[in-house]
């Protein structure tokens, strides 16, 4: 009965440990500059996209989700291609897309994506 219990105690152990929390805030545009487009004065360029993934192996690995999203968000604006213009990426759009199998193996990828426009 001794052995028992200390078995059972050991195995609780193991299943209870420091977690990570796994979720993700909702409104990751923070930005404070605003722009109204209530007039014709511009067009719609072009769509811009950037992604970034990582793995986790038992929860470690990878970046964190934040810096994913931080990571991607680069990438789209490197590839907008906005210096020496008056374009600005409007209708932000933050995905992410998780794949896994419980608390082994886990796959985050995130993709932000825009729409460029440019002012007339």
């Amino acid at each position: 009965m001794k052995r028992l219990s200390m078995l059972l105690i050991v195995v609780s152990m193991c299943f209870t440990s420091c977690a990570a929390h796994y979720g993700l805030p909702q409104n990751y545009n923070q930005n404070t500059t605003e722009v109204v487009l209530t007039e014709n004065n511009f067009k719609v360029v072009n769509i811009a996209k950037g992604e970034a993934s990582a793995t986790y192996i038992f929860g470690i690995g990878g970046l964190a989700k934040n810096g994913l999203v931080a990571e991607a968000k680069a990438k789209m604006l490197k590839s907008a291609g906005m210096e020496g213009a008056s374009r600005t990426v409007i209708n932000e759009l933050v995905e992410v897309k998780t794949s896994g199998f419980l608390f082994f193996f886990n796959k985050y990828k995130v993709i932000v994506s825009g729409q460029i426009i440019e002012f007339l």
